[in-house]
């Protein structure tokens, strides 16, 4: 039997999941000469989404994750790259003689791909606006070119003037779709709705939020229908640990199942042994995360993870000997940065096995 639970990996059917006005929203915006930001905590399904929609439109796509490059230079060589796999050399060519700064092509023996490069320290405004133009004569009005950011906020890591050179190119495109995903929300806000910023209202913004737990929970019961003869209830105790976490819910359903088919465990206590197994597995790395936060972000970690109380309330500050709402403030943005707390309708911790694992130790 093959286990019908997929994390860790962008995701298609049959493992994608709802999200359905989602994706009516997002081909809405891009059929037209819309950009578009997608903001929602790390492991939510911001690619899957992105690549479900793009796929039913049909359309050629480049992605690009900002974390992976090293520059501008970087970017460019990276992006020509992606290009060279979609459009033919032969018209590719025509257009490299006419770029001021001539990149370096080499054919990799391994993949059979052309790599790109360009000369150190050259500057990068003529490379990137060389090649963003050229993706942008590329593209046609029947198939027009998507190209997707993701993680876009690391732009003023690579170089503080990269947003301004941007900027300065993409709003003269026609012809190209843009999409910014971003995972740190204060960052990418501070991108695209700050007055001051180059990229203020270049794109409209939409949120990303969990999954619908009606839906959520009718995909686990097909998939535990076959292994255990409660599959409803099974769904639901998934559900209650993780919250409708689609990555989390998708390795805690993926670890059910595994231990259902192999034997393992007690049928009535599948869900709770397949937590522990979790949170031994990943024992050391939580040690190690831990061990990396100072006294407050600590306090503030044992409240989420423990009370019903939720920062900033009064109770919640008595509770955990936090004097002021600034600290607890700037501990929640650190911690919301790192990915380690998220917000919907509250404050929670983003990984609930991370919090359990904090739970346990703490009543030890």
């Amino acid at each position: 039997m093959k286990n019908p639970f997929k994390f860790g990996t962008v995701v298609d059917d049959p493992f994608f999941i709802d999200r359905k006005k989602e994706i009516e929203k997002v081909t809405s915006f891009l059929s037209g000469e819309n950009h578009l930001v997608l903001i929602s905590p790390r492991r939510m399904g911001k690619s899957s989404l992105i690549h479900k929609a793009v796929s039913s439109l049909g359309r050629p796509v480049i992605a690009l994750d900002m974390q992976l490059m090293t520059g501008p230079a970087d970017l460019a060589a990276q992006m020509l790259r992606r290009i060279y796999r979609i459009y033919p050399q032969t018209r590719l060519k025509q257009h490299l003689k006419r770029f001021r700064i001539i990149p370096q092509l080499s054919l990799n023996p391994t993949t059979g791909s052309i790599d790109v490069s360009f000369m150190p320290g050259v500057s990068s405004l003529p490379i990137l606006e060389d090649v963003l133009n050229l993706a942008e004569k590329m593209s046609t009005e029947n198939k027009k070119l998507i190209i997707v950011f993701d993680e876009f906020q690391e732009a003023r890591r690579l170089d503080e003037n990269l947003l301004s050179q941007l900027r300065a190119i993409m709003q003269h495109h026609k012809m190209i779709n843009y999409v910014f995903l971003g995972s740190q929300e204060s960052l990418i806000r501070d991108v695209f709705q700050r007055q001051k910023s180059p990229f203020y209202h270049f794109a409209m913004v939409m949120y990303l939020r969990k999954i619908d737990i009606g839906e959520f929970s009718q995909y686990l019961e097909t998939g535990f229908a076959g292994i255990h003869d409660e599959p409803g209830r099974i769904a639901g105790e998934v559900l209650e640990v993780t919250r409708g976490h689609p990555y989390y819910t998708q390795q805690l359903a993926f670890t059910v199942w595994e231990m259902a088919v192999s034997g393992r465990g007690q049928s009535n206590k599948y869900v709770e042994d397949a937590v522990r197994e979790l949170i031994r597995m990943h024992d050391m790395d939580y040690e190690r995360i831990w061990m990396s936060f100072n006294g407050t972000d600590r306090k503030v970690l044992l409240g989420l993870s423990i009370s019903e109380q939720q920062p900033l309330t009064a109770e919640f500050m008595r509770i955990w000997d936090l004097n002021a709402s600034s600290t607890v403030f700037s501990s929640l943005k650190r911690l919301m940065t790192g990915g380690y707390v998220i917000r919907t309708d509250k404050y929670e911790l983003d990984d609930p096995f991370f919090s359990r694992w904090i739970k346990e130790r703490r009543e030890r």
